[in-house]
């Protein structure tokens, strides 16, 4: 058995798509050879020089190593976009099959999934193992096709998405799918099929808007699904398709933390309590703060804070316009609710993906109303509680009264037109709460 392993072969600009790719090379391997199947990796959405969906694939086969080579070297000579300098394509095969990966190899995959790695690390690791590699530009692709090939033994969790191409001579025009029939698919699958529309936002989430090779991608838990989904679409010709297993819609990229802990460029799943009140700020942003839960615990019943020796560890969170519907949940938050948020740190703010409320304030404090007139009482003077003008009754405080909340304690998630890839729907279950998902 053989790996082979690739990455960075597409342009943001130019299109190329490194799925697209691979199919060529699975294609050319299946004239001779079988193929198992093929992978498509997520890596980490927060590096900055990530392509634009940081997919990184692998095929799994059972051809000769340095056959598999020829062929993978001459599909990404041919088919890399290296005229743009930002595209720098990596190739690795393996002279070992899936079973047999080193504890090392599958170590390096899950990094690249949370973390950053350097071109170096790569290589030291393809050196040490005797893999066959090739790169253009400065190799960075490497990275990705080493992780590709590491993360059948990193990745415990898999779904499928099932790839349909266009005919090359249509490569950036229009695509012609017929909107009608991808919503009417689309419904009769889900949820085993997931994030193909946005019924809210009416849109096609499963076509491409890109100049690259795809005509729509399916995604979901049954591999039998995505295809049936594929198949119903009425579109323009099908050039051809290719089934990939996939760490989409997983949240391999998440990491367990603490606010004080969390750094730029990693992805986290977090703990804390509201600290100040959403605030709407310019392009329709949405942002807001916590505190961790630890700090909380040192406040007074009263709401004033102790003495602590240090300030409290807090963190901007914010949903950006892209998320739509979701920024109306969160302009509900108030001080005080208990969360668990998901999201990329950067620039000293997570960007959301998901929340989950685990407890929300149900009461607020008001000036009191007078018993005898029902007018609002006035302070009484600093410390002295409150008093009717005209009545004369007095309170000691605030009055505790209910508080009506438009959000209920569960998980809730950006819509699918903002999904990233490697987030996991609400759907898929398996959280530990009650779910709210968007459709």
């Amino acid at each position: 058995m053989t790996i082979v392993g690739l990455d960075d072969t597409d342009s943001r600009e130019r299109g190329m798509c490194t799925t697209y790719v691979a199919t060529r090379i699975a294609d050319r391997l299946r004239t001779e050879n079988e193929v198992s199947r093929l992978l498509l990796v997520r890596l980490n959405p927060a590096v900055e020089y990530k392509t634009r969906g940081n997919a990184a694939l692998a095929v799994h086969t059972d051809c000769d190593a340095d056959r598999a080579f020829e062929i993978a070297r001459g599909a990404l000579e041919s088919l890399s976009e290296t005229a743009d300098d930002r595209t720098n394509p990596g190739l690795v095969v393996t002279d070992h099959g899936p079973a047999s990966i080193p504890h090392p190899v599958g170590s390096f995959a899950r990094d690249a999934i949370r973390d950053h790695l350097e071109i170096d690390e790569a290589e030291s690791l393809i050196d040490a193992r005797g893999y066959r590699s090739w790169h253009a530009g400065n190799g960075r692709g490497r990275i990705g096709a080493l992780a590709a090939i590491g993360s059948w033994r990193a990745l415990e969790e898999w779904t499928d998405e099932y790839i349909s191409y266009r005919e090359p001579e249509r490569w950036g025009t229009s695509r012609e799918v017929d909107r009608e029939s991808v919503f009417a698919a689309a419904e009769e699958e889900y949820p085993d099929v997931w994030d193909t529309v946005d019924r809210v936002e009416g849109e096609a989430v499963c076509v491409p808007h890109t100049p690259g090779p795809i005509l729509h991608g399916i995604r979901g838990d049954d591999p039998e699904a995505v295809e049936r989904v594929a198949a119903a679409i009425d579109s323009e010709p099908v050039a051809s398709s290719q089934r990939f297993r996939t760490n989409q819609g997983t949240d391999a990229h998440l990491r367990e933390g603490t606010i004080s802990a969390a750094r730029d460029g990693w992805s986290y799943r977090l703990d804390g309590r509201v600290v100040s009140a959403p605030e709407t700020r310019r392009g329709g942003h949405v942002f807001f703060a916590i505190e961790s839960l630890e700090d909380h615990a040192d406040r007074d019943t009263d709401g004033d804070r102790r003495a602590v020796e240090s300030e409290p560890d807090r963190l901007e969170c914010a949903a950006f316009e892209p998320t739509k519907r979701f920024r109306d949940r969160v302009r509900e938050l108030r001080v005080g609710d208990r969360l668990t948020v998901c999201g990329e740190l950067a620039r000293g703010t997570l960007k959301l993906e998901k929340l989950a409320v685990r407890d929300l304030v149900e009461t607020e404090l008001v000036t009191p109303t007078c018993l005898e007139c029902g007018r609002t009482m006035e302070s009484a003077g600093s410390d002295q509680g409150y008093r009717c003008r005209d009545c004369g009754t007095t309170a000691p405080g605030k009055s505790e009264v209910p508080l009506e909340r438009d959000l209920e304690v569960g998980w809730y998630e950006v819509p699918p037109c903002a999904r990233r890839h490697i987030a996991k729907p609400l759907v898929r279950g398996g959280f530990d709460g009650p779910i709210h998902p968007e459709r």
